[in-house]
């Protein structure tokens, strides 16, 4: 028996999710940005269940990688969107394997695709590292495990027999406190574009993500409590920036300065969009002799300086925003302080009384 279900986000996107229960077998479901085509999805798959072409066996001979994919995009449109690389990985996976049926997209295949993928046959022509191959697998990985799960078109999901390319270690390159950084703010400063010290300032005092500066609206700053909220992040959680006395300042300067009515802290103009000042980036670096430096090292260099300082790894991870210490742990050698404080606290509580007492 079918039952549909209309769904409603937080953002007000409305959906439609249809659930098919049928007595010994599990349930299946599938979610529409239309009731129309979820109505249309129950019907043809109780007659399919009846027919006992849903069995992943069957399925897999039925339906090819480029349906699943094109449903996995559709299930994906009514939740909320996909990331825009994620959706263009998905795509390229469509083009090299859409043709097979499910049945025949085998590990062997997946593998040879990543082998193409490190050899320079991407979306961008070039030769991929392994961090970016494995963000390609994850993708399919993903849409074939939901295929699995939600479609029953799948009995197992092929991408976890094939082995991810083994990834770098995390770069860490952060600004030299007496000099880089120093010349930096500075050169900022000096920019005719006024958003690019206040935005830099910011993404060092907090280790925000780009996208997440570019992304904050005034309405989520309160300058007087001297914090403001992040609702768009990577992992999908709200995170309070608090803004220490630098950066509070060029919030203050940037609100004084700035036209009325940009609802984006960042914004060009009165009703612009928040785009990254990317020349005006490169020509600070330039000036301040700053080489082999991204935007997002402002990120690492944030993490630096907090462990520097005296700060834990939990709290780097807290700052930063990971719910994990795993993509913290890149920082460790920079808290060899801490953690011999740590080693001396413990030492003195447990081995030297133990040798003294021995002596």
């Amino acid at each position: 028996m079918a039952t549909i279900s209309k769904r409603v986000t937080a953002s007000g996107a409305v959906s439609w999710r249809a659930q098919i229960r049928v007595k010994g077998r599990p349930a299946l479901s599938e979610t529409f940005p239309r009731k129309t085509d979820a109505v249309r999805w129950a019907e043809q798959t109780e007659a399919d269940l009846r027919r006992d072409l849903l069995l992943p066996e069957v399925a897999g001979r039925r339906h090819t990688l480029a349906e699943l994919l094109d449903r996995y995009l559709e299930h994906r449109k009514a939740m909320g969107g996909l990331e825009r690389h994620r959706a263009a990985q998905l795509e390229w996976w469509k083009g090299r394997l859409g043709a097979f049926v499910l049945a025949d997209v085998t590990p062997a295949r997946i593998a040879a695709e990543r082998d193409a993928l490190l050899s320079g046959e991407g979306l961008s022509g070039k030769r991929l590292g392994p961090a970016s191959a494995v963000r390609y697998l994850a993708a399919l990985s993903h849409a074939c495990s939901w295929g699995e799960r939600e479609l029953g078109w799948l009995s197992a999901n092929p991408c976890r027999k094939v082995k991810r390319p083994q990834e770098p270690r995390g770069r860490v390159r952060f600004l030299d406190r007496d000099t880089e950084l120093p010349a930096l703010l500075a050169a900022c400063r000096e920019s005719t574009d006024r958003r690019l010290y206040p935005l830099v300032t910011l993404a060092l005092a907090t280790g925000a993500r780009q996208g997440e500066l570019l992304g904050l609206r005034w309405a989520d700053v309160d300058l007087e409590r001297r914090v403001a909220t992040l609702h768009k992040t990577k992992n999908r959680e709200r995170r309070a920036l608090v803004l220490t006395a630098p950066a509070h300042a060029a919030l203050l300067e940037l609100r004084r300065v700035q036209p009325v009515g940009p609802a984006l802290v960042f914004a060009k103009g009165p009703k612009g969009k928040a785009v990254f000042p990317r020349e005006a980036w490169e020509r600070a670096l330039e000036r301040a002799g700053i080489g082999g430096f991204r935007f997002h090292d402002t990120r690492h260099s944030a993490a630096s300086y907090i462990l520097m300082s005296g700060g834990t790894l939990a709290e780097v991870a807290e700052v930063l925003g990971h719910k994990t210490l795993a993509m913290v742990k890149r920082y460790a050698h920079l808290s060899p302080d801490h953690v011999r404080g740590v080693v001396a606290r413990m030492s003195a509580a447990f081995l030297e009384p133990a040798v003294e007492g021995k002596g």
